[in-house]
């Protein structure tokens, strides 16, 4: 739900200098950071001399760093973005007081200096010097307003405007309204945040949104949308109505023209923007938006709750107006194991957090949710969209194809727009050249804010260039024709039925020993130390080989290329002794031993995945217990893929029923309400997956021929 956090390495590509102020979680990571004590040494800025240059980092050459000194400062920057002020922590080490980094100056054995090594959540990146001459790029020079914009209910919303400097034409207002603040933007956070968007000549918006930071009134998470006809009644829509409307009557030479863009709640702000838009907003982008936080984002997944993500977001968003520090001192799996039953953590926390408390008053899919769906609200719209969303984005990927679809159903003049790439949670606000150990060989990100969503803004709100890009972009095109996968006896994964009338897999799910969701030690999901969370979904799953509750089934060596483009829906006949269960589904793509990438030999990527709870097998309004030993069919939207099974690959599936802590442990007892369950109602259960001609379990793929 938060900003896109690049404030560390993906894939040792330094992501955090291209978007350091667009980082979802920039404010806090700032906050966290300042535990990190570094003291500034004394040295004789004449030595910064002999590190001045250019260094091009090894897995990502087009990827440049320079650093010179101006009298007594050091700066680096970064290909196409706002230089940073750097500090001598020793005669070759270097940080940034901004974030918690470090650059280390290397000499050869000659004393020459050759490379740094750049470190940042304890992550390691080389880069080689490849000139002595920096190259220093001029930045444009805003002028910073600050203004408190006043609401029709009298409620004022803090607001800082950046015109350009020397401005010569009216020019459109592009915004981002955020819970995150926006207090520490300034001119070279600008620079830095849109280098691709700055080029083109905008007058940037951002605002604190009611009730956070520097903003008046109260903050509702994701609040609903207002209804009956009381003109001084507020939601998130009028709010940005209201902003526009002084916008372009108070800033001088705007154009009359507005945008709004923003990645995950940021995102949902911008998709709600077109509800009821005032006349001016003409564009919009929703960039993982958080559009149902119980169907599929952020909070819960098919009604499995999400009990780090969930407990943690809340506390930091609503201890104060500000993000409050949420980290643990010990491995998080064993954090919220020893917190025991759910409805331990729920009388810890009764009435502190207004969100927790609508956990436990709401666990199942009632008004209270749909009403902060935003697919049960969008409606016709004049004003264009540019849909985003990443492929890996490990918190609300369900919503960007949510919001496309909403907005697709009554887009009459083909002006919905969607684009899919190999991102995580707003990855394309960086290179997009890595994520985890994949490397897709170019700068993804990169492209899509150049070639795509520059000329989207440009043609939208200065009239100029066409669109050359299709509605839907995902990256690789093709003709789809569906094809079942079935789960096969001994293990095997076959596009041929299974002949068996009695084939089944067993195992046992433990809740007090659940499968951890990603590899241990689990740091807190925004923790400032660093944090695997932003991604899990591309690690490596061998980590969880030779547990007994989770099943694989594997595929011979795929003979030639396997291209699946769209929906991926398992389809499981499963039975439990219990009366609750939750169900995993994982289709992995597994490397051959002997690829050329040493990281990546036998490699497990995870290409997509979710969980259902099966309480909800009836319907996510009113759930029911499972008749113990019954076969039931769940058919688990693994949501959308595009991706390619190289020759020499294998595809595998997993079936586990613990996720943990990301989800909560089912108790595999049905009980009312899992948020106030006991210690005495987590048993053990056996789990049975049917693999036989009458219970045939299959993944449904969508390939390309």
């Amino acid at each position: 739900m938060k900003r896109p956090g690049y404030l560390f390495l993906f894939g040792g590509v330094l992501s955090l200098l291209i978007v350091l102020l667009a980082a979802k979680d920039w404010r806090t990571f700032i906050t966290n950071a300042q535990r990190v004590t570094h003291v500034e040494a004394k040295i004789d800025p004449k030595t910064f001399d002999e590190f001045v240059g250019q260094y091009s980092f090894l897995n990502d050459p087009e990827f440049v760093l320079s650093f010179w000194r101006e009298g007594d400062k050091f700066f680096l920057q970064a290909s196409n973005q706002g230089r940073i002020e750097i500090f001598p922590e020793s005669e070759s080490k270097f940080f940034l007081k901004i974030i918690e980094a470090q650059a280390t100056f290397v000499r050869d054995a000659e004393g020459k200096v050759t490379s740094i090594v750049w470190r940042q959540n304890g992550l390691d990146n080389s880069a080689k010097k490849i000139s002595d001459k920096p190259d220093i790029q001029a930045l444009v020079e805003f002028e910073r307003r600050e203004e408190m914009i006043r609401m029709r209910d009298g409620v004022h919303l803090h607001t800082l405007i950046f015109t350009p400097k020397n401005q010569a034409e009216p020019l459109p207002i592009l915004m981002d309204r955020t819970p995150y603040g926006v207090s520490q933007a300034s001119s070279d956070g600008v620079n830095r945040r849109y280098p691709e968007l700055v080029k083109d000549s905008y007058i940037f918006v951002n605002q604190d949104i009611r009730g956070r930071y520097g903003s008046e009134g109260q903050f509702m998470m994701n609040r609903p949308m207002r209804t009956g006809h009381d003109p001084r009644s507020v939601d998130e829509s009028t709010d940005t109505y209201d902003t526009i409307d002084w916008l372009i009557k108070s800033i001088p030479k705007n154009n009359g023209r507005v945008g709004i863009h923003g990645v995950s709640y940021d995102g949902w702000l911008a998709a709600v923007a077109t509800i009821d838009a005032h006349p001016a907003l003409k564009a919009s982008s929703p960039q993982a938006p958080m559009t149902d936080t119980w169907l599929g984002d952020d909070f819960f997944h098919n009604g499995a709750f999400r009990q780090s993500y969930g407990y943690e977001y809340v506390k930091s968003m609503e201890t104060s107006k500000e993000e409050a520090d949420v980290s643990f001192d010990k491995d998080a799996y064993d954090w919220y194991l020893g917190m025991g039953a759910l409805g331990k953590i729920t009388e810890l926390n009764q009435g502190k957090f207004p969100t927790w408390n609508a956990f436990v008053a709401h666990p199942n899919y009632d008004d209270y949710w749909k009403a902060r769906g935003a697919g049960n609200y969008l409606k016709p719209t004049t004003v264009a969209t540019l849909v985003v969303g990443g492929w890996w984005d490990q918190e609300d990927y369900y919503g960007a194809l949510a919001t496309y679809n909403t907005l697709e159903k009554f887009d009459k003049k083909h002006q919905n727009f969607l684009v899919l790439g190999p991102w995580n949670h707003g990855g394309w606000d960086g290179r997009g050249r890595n994520l985890g150990s994949i490397n897709f060989g170019t700068s993804t990100g990169l492209y899509f804010r150049a070639h795509i969503q520059a000329p989207w803004f440009a043609y939208y709100l200065k009239g100029k260039g066409k669109l050359t890009e299709p509605e839907a972009m995902t990256f690789q095109t093709g003709c789809n024709q569906w094809n079942d996968l079935f789960l096969s006896e001994g293990k095997k994964l076959s596009f041929e039925k299974p002949s068996s009338n009695d084939a089944v897999e067993t195992y046992i799910s433990d809740p007090a020993n659940p499968v951890p969701y990603r590899k241990r030690p689990i740091e807190a999901t925004y923790d400032s130390k660093g944090s695997g969370w932003y991604t899990w979904l591309v690690q490596n799953q061998r980590f969880i080989q030779g547990r007994n509750d989770v099943v694989s089934w594997q595929s011979d060596l795929l003979d030639k290329d396997l291209v699946i483009a769209g929906d991926v829906v398992a389809h499981l006949f499963a039975a439990t002794t219990g009366t609750d269960s939750d169900w995993v589904v994982k289709l992995i793509d597994v490397y051959p031993d002997d690829v050329s990438e040493k990281n990546l030999a036998g490699f497990q990527l995870m290409v997509v995945d979710e969980i259902f709870r099966g309480r909800y097998l009836r319907g996510f309004e009113r759930p029911t217990p499972i008749v113990a030993g019954q076969v039931n069919e769940y058919s688990i939207d693994l949501h959308s893929a595009n991706h390619c099974f190289k020759k020499g690959h294998r595809v595998m599936v997993q079936v586990q029923s613990t996720w943990f802590p990301l989800y909560d442990r089912n108790p595999q007892k049905f009980v009312e309400n899992i948020f106030q369950a006991r210690p005495e109602d987590y048993q053990i259960a056996t789990q049975r997956v049917f693999e036989s001609a009458r219970y045939p379990s299959h993944v449904t793929l969508p390939v390309i021929k």
